[in-house]
């Protein structure tokens, strides 16, 4: 199926145009964590009732928190840089353009810094990684990222990053809905470069998995001592499996659990007005948002940087929903079904 191109002069002025590469500007951050090496493990977790999970963590009072200063790291600048997104996809051809490189950024773990003293509090957590997760889409999916996010050293391992082009719409209905999503951002053009059904999102996605020993489709299918961290219920509770019957797919076995940020983020802090979204606990937290909100690759971000400001301050994360096992359409929350 082919697409129309939407005008360059559609494409806003404050856009930056370097060879097939449209990227939107941002202003500056501060960044709040810094690049680990991945580490290899082979031991798959085991499957366990929400009855034997404890919370024995000490809340902590949000005013007294204090955000971490950057490390002195040489290879970081204070500038920040928007993501490739042609790269993201492996399709970056100006990658070895020095004006290109310069105005934007191609390694996804440089947004991220900690410190020594981000650590003091550190708790052990029941998973070696956490995959952090944010769809864009509300017909059909769009936007497919995922950061792994190392739970030891608090660093980003790697970035998986799709956009996904919907199966049950009509031409001109993805066009509308492309242009309206993703034309505020500057970027409706390399969604409609790079975008994948997807089914052929998901197999990569597994491959990828694969390739950080974090899932093999032989042992059950489930993930391999990592969860899926999400900001709040829908991404993974009904988006996916609503996408997987659009696009007649299974739903996976590693879709059957994941971790609702928000709702751990209200179980430790308690805070007086309840965070009931991304910017709310960034708020809260003291975290500059950066980057736009509802791009699904800097949202994705976003709740990274959130959840390592908890892992640094002692929290512990554990599964909070869960599909039993003979009827996935039926899901058992930790907490409550709030968010």
């Amino acid at each position: 199926m082919s697409f129309p191109r939407i005008p360059l002069s559609r494409v806003p002025s404050y856009l930056h145009n370097s060879n097939n590469c449209f990227h939107l500007l941002h202003p500056p951050f501060i960044p709040v964590s810094k690049t680990p090496t991945l580490p290899t493990y082979q031991t798959a977790r085991t499957y366990t009732d929400f009855n034997s999970q404890t919370q024995t963590q000490p809340p902590l009072s949000l005013p007294s928190l204090i955000p971490s200063p950057p490390v002195n790291n040489p290879n970081a600048t204070d500038r920040w840089k928007p993501m490739c997104l042609y790269h993201t996809h492996g399709k970056c051809t100006k990658i070895d353009d020095p004006v290109h490189v310069e105005k934007f950024n191609h390694d996804c773990s440089r947004d991220f810094q900690v410190s020594a003293a981000d650590f003091e509090r550190k708790r052990p957590q029941d998973f070696d990684f956490f995959l952090v997760f944010d769809l864009e889409g509300k017909v059909e999916i769009l936007e497919f990222p995922v950061l792994i996010i190392d739970a030891k050293n608090m660093g980003v391992v790697d970035l998986f990053h799709r956009f996904v082009r919907p199966t049950a719409m009509s031409e001109e209905r993805v066009n509308e809905y492309i242009y309206n999503k993703y034309g505020k951002f500057g970027v409706d053009r390399v969604w409609h470069d790079t975008a994948l059904p997807f089914n052929e999102v998901l197999q990569q996605f597994e491959s990828w998995l694969t390739q950080h020993n974090l899932w093999e489709k032989t042992r059950g299918g489930r993930l391999n001592r990592a969860a899926f961290v999400t900001c709040g219920n829908w991404d993974v509770k009904t988006q996916v499996p609503h996408q997987c019957s659009v696009s007649k797919l299974k739903l996976p076995p590693y879709f059957m659990e994941w971790i609702n940020l928000k709702d751990v983020y209200q179980n430790f802090y308690n805070p007086r007005n309840e965070a009931r979204g991304m910017r709310t606990m960034m708020s809260q937290l003291k975290i500059p948002m950066v980057g736009s909100h509802h791009l699904g690759l800097d949202d994705t971000k976003n709740i990274a940087r959130v959840l390592i400001r908890m892992l640094a301050d002692g929290a512990v994360l554990p599964i909070t929903a869960r599909r039993k096992p003979e009827s996935p359409g039926s899901v058992h929350f930790l907490y409550k079904n709030r968010m």
